[in-house]
């Protein structure tokens, strides 16, 4: 109970904030019950004149509250489903950027993690570079073979994993009433979606992971001649610590110096979106945060991307997914891009498949009647996710993900070539999968791995019908004898009942308080 009042009071907080930030004007209340219309009224009340206009609110109010909700609303970036693609477009600016904290406890980190002075892990030491939501990177020098060498060291910011479980703890408790309460906020399932944003951060504060992380993609692409990734200093990375190669490298939204260079801009545009689907199709693993600012050019031309800590994973029937689904609409083959959502599980069976081929061609005919730098891969894969939401698809995280940083990928090569003809770039890539895993190499491959399948199933049968047997036999038990409930359990559910009615009134009472405290801030 009082960990729940703790919730509250957090949450009503961030509804204060987003209510003087002007968030609650880009909620459209039309479909909104009354007393929900109601509740938004009265918050706009204390709506601060100054306000800004459009959805930069939401990202002001975000910034406001703290790096955990910076880090929701650049997540929510990926949930057009939940918050539409107007906000989560604008979101997608969202920065993480934050003020660097004193260089005495980032050097007093960096002793700690590895037990030494800071001297004799590095020969040089210099400033923060940058500093976001989680850490901030120095760059310092290293002494390899007689000579100096520059590397980035990227530290987590002191007691950041605490601020962030408090505020994740809120995010739960008000994503599991919401389910409780709401049929649409069932099939969005944001449970899962805060699981999702936890697993993420916690993942991005271990340094560790993010090393190995780089370690898969060098691995996975050492044969991609225009892409490459920093190496990583094992010896100097610990769950704290990160030491990278050093880039020195054009940024990528530096055009004029990338044009100075004289590199090809609309060539450099491909390379982006070509490198990205060729890891998320041929690899399964792609980097899910390639903004301007995680990408660089080096003095070969080659393409190199930074900062690891968000990843994105596809497995086998995902690819075959997203390429089915892309060379359905290259070659306007509605019918078979329906069915793969059918055949991948993603759809109920309930839903006819004409029907969906049907609402997809509404998508795709009007693509194709547009010139090709109309063309937006990424606006077609969100419409396509609006559509789903029709026929009861329920939601995938990981394709989400996909999407949101296909987003960001395709903008980035727009602003190297205005007239980026998206298919045509990416039908080399498609094509090459499809007929590398669909073809009669991938058919051979498929069946050489079901045969496998099936001996391993075959050697599980004996213990299977062992198993078997046991729930045989303890039916039977129960259909003779019944089944009982313990005292101790029949206790523990009333329990749990009561527990759950004195939270129900709990949180009326606290709503109604709430808004009688808004009534008389207003009188």
């Amino acid at each position: 109970m009082i960990s729940a009042l703790s919730h509250l009071v957090r949450l009503s907080r961030a509804g204060f904030v987003f209510a003087r930030e002007g968030v609650f004007a880009l909620v459209d209340t039309r479909p909104l019950p009354l007393p929900v219309k109601t509740a938004i009224a009265l918050a706009r009340l204390i709506e601060r004149p100054t306000a800004k206009d459009g959805s930069s609110r939401l990202a002001a109010a975000l910034t406001k509250l703290g790096p955990t909700y910076v880090k929701l609303g650049q997540f929510m970036a990926t949930r057009p489903d939940v918050v539409g693609v107007a906000i989560a477009r604008d979101l997608e600016s969202l920065q993480d950027k934050m003020a660097p904290f004193p260089q005495a406890q980032a050097e007093a980190a960096v002793a700690s993690a590895f037990g030494k002075p800071l001297n004799e892990i590095y020969v040089s030491f210099g400033p923060a570079v940058a500093a976001a939501s989680i850490a901030q990177v120095h760059k310092a020098e290293i002494e390899e073979a007689g000579a100096r060498k520059s590397v980035a060291v990227k530290i987590l910011r002191p007691n950041i994993e605490r601020r962030f479980k408090v505020d994740l703890d809120a995010f739960f408790f008000a994503a599991r009433m919401a389910e409780n309460w709401s049929l649409e906020a069932q099939r969005l399932r944001p449970v899962e979606a805060v699981a999702t944003l936890a697993r993420s951060v916690a993942m991005e504060m271990d340094f560790r992971l993010e090393a190995a992380a780089l370690s898969e993609m060098a691995e996975n692409t050492k044969e991609d001649g225009g892409f490459r990734v920093p190496s990583v200093d094992w010896d100097r990375t610990a769950r704290e610590v990160l030491t990278l190669e050093w880039i020195d490298g054009t940024p990528l939204n530096d055009h004029a110096a990338l044009e100075a260079q004289g590199l090809d801009l609309p060539a450099l545009g491909h390379k982006v979106i070509q490198s990205f689907l060729r890891h998320a199709l041929r690899d399964g693993f792609f980097h899910a945060d390639m903004h301007p600012g995680n990408l660089f050019v080096d003095a070969e031309g080659r393409l190199v991307a930074v900062d690891f800590g968000i990843m994105g994973r596809l497995g086998p029937k995902e690819r075959r997914f997203l390429a089915e689904i892309l060379f359905g609409f290259i070659t306007r083959d509605y019918q078979r891009t329906a069915q793969v959502h059918f055949d991948a599980g993603y759809v109920p069976r309930h839903h006819s498949v004409e029907s969906f081929a049907q609402a997809i061609r509404a998508i795709g005919e009007p693509i194709h009647n547009r010139t090709a730098e109309d063309i937006s891969m990424a606006k077609l894969l969100m419409l396509l996710f609006e559509v789903t939401g029709l026929f009861d698809m329920r939601t995938r995280p990981e394709l989400l993900l996909l999407q949101k940083t296909m987003v960001v990928v395709e903008g980035v090569a727009r602003t190297l070539d205005p007239r980026l003809d998206m298919w045509s770039v990416a039908d080399p890539v498609v094509r090459e999968w499809i007929e590398r895993n669909l073809g009669p190499v991938g058919k051979l491959e498929d069946v050489a791995e079901g045969a496998g399948e099936i001996g391993r199933f075959l050697g599980q049968v004996p213990s299977l019908l062992t198993r078997a047997g046991t729930l045989i036999d303890q039916f039977d038990d129960i259909t003779r004898n019944g089944l009982v409930l313990s005292p101790e359990t029949v206790e523990a559910i009333g329990h749990a009942e009561a527990r759950r009615n004195r939270w129900t009134a709990a949180a009326l009472w606290t709503i109604a308080l709430l808004l009688a405290w808004v009534a008389w801030l207003l009188v």
